[in-house]
Parts: structure tokens; sequence; C-alpha cells
């Protein structure tokens, strides 16, 4: 079962000594809120542009983007057109929010790409991570029972409704999958196009279907 040291390098986000308390990265997820706004007090070169919403002055927000509190955006992030942040997001720097993304309790390491038609929520997305257009995080099953983790035998109930994905660093997702709730991928994997993924995927992988999934060349 994926850590989040098998997943992260955490010198790559704000978020570093908080997701140190926890073993699986799916824990992190109920205390995102109260992280933001803990942080958020601390941060002394960003501008609080509205109540609980902080904004690196070398970032770029579209006027039409919606950042919703809490939340904070990091130095040189774009953030498009439409771009929906309901609340609750960590961005990191160098990131992309793209047009018409929705952004909810989520963690995006530094240089995360979500740019164009993607919905992330309840997830965390690793360093130079990237999301195609059109691909989403589910993160509530479509019989609404609680989320359980599964690698073979193993089993563990995260006590979660609503998970979505946790993308290793160098993650790439391919335009139009749709990640289901509880999808974790290890480090520098390539998801193909049009993929439905679930469960855990290996690191240095590429996932062509649920039951072909080939190992990397060096």
């Amino acid at each position: 079962m994926y850590t989040i040291n098998d997943l992260f390098d955490l010198n790559h986000t704000l978020a570093k000594e908080y997701l140190q308390q926890f073993t699986y990265p799916w824990q992190a997820l109920a205390g995102i809120k109260q992280l933001i706004l803990d942080l958020g007090k601390t941060l002394e070169d960003y501008e609080e542009v509205q109540e609980h919403v902080w904004v690196h002055p070398s970032a770029k927000i579209a006027p039409t983007a919606f950042l919703g509190a809490p939340c904070i955006i990091g130095p040189n992030t774009e953030v498009r057109h439409c771009a929906f942040i309901r609340g609750s997001a960590l961005v990191g720097a160098d990131c992309v929010v793209g047009n018409s993304v929705e952004l909810k309790n989520v963690i995006l390491f530094d240089h995360v790409q979500t740019p164009h038609y993607n919905y992330v929520g309840d997830s965390i997305l690793g360093y130079y991570s990237h999301m195609g257009a059109g691909s989403i995080t589910s993160n509530v099953k479509s019989d609404k029972t609680l989320v359980v983790m599964k690698n073979g035998k193993e089993e563990i109930k995260t006590g979660l409704k609503k998970m979505g994905a946790m993308l290793g660093d160098h993650v790439e997702v391919g335009c139009n999958s749709v990640l289901n709730p509880g999808t974790i991928i290890g480090r520098n994997t390539n998801v193909y196009p049009l993929s439905r993924v679930r469960g855990q995927v290996p690191e240095h992988t590429i996932f062509k279907s649920q039951e072909e999934i080939v190992i990397k060349e060096k």
C-alpha cells in the first residue's frame, strides 16, 4: 500500500510538515481546510486578497477566476479563465489551474498542471504531475459507500465517503481519463488517454488498461 513517502518528495509543498504526520495520503484529506487557515497566517510574502484567500504577488489570476476561501495560490502559478476554486485548495508554485478547472479540498505540489477542463476533488497531486485535458478525479462511489483501499489481499478501510486520487511525483494522466475513488498512482507513471483507473497503479509503469500495465523501459 503506497505511503506518503513512497509517492511524494515533500520538499516541494508548503504542506511538508503537515503531511509528515501521516502514513497514508488519504489520512491528510480531512485536515486540508484547517491546514490552509493555519498556514495562511504565517505567509509573509503573500497577499490576503480577501478573507482567507492568500495569493503570491507573482501569481497570475484571470479576472473571471473564482477563488473560494480558504485557499493559497503559490508563486508564478497561473489561474486561468473561469477556473473555479471552491475552497480548501493549497496550490503550490509554478502550477497551472486552467480554463474551467474545478478544485476542491486538494493539495497541489509545485509544478502541477491541471490545464483544461479538469475536476480535482479530495485529492493530492504530486510534484510535476499533469492531468491531460478532460481528465477527472471521481471522488464518490456510485453506491455512496465508504472507500476501501485494496492491494491484493490487503485491505484498509479509509472511513471516507469522499476520496479522489493520489498522484505521485511526475505522473502523467492522459486526456479524458477517469480516476475512480481511491485511485493511487505511483511515481513516474503514465496513464493512457481515455483510461478508467481504479485501485493502485505501480510506479514507473505505463497504464494501458486495467488488464495491461507494463513496466517502463529504462
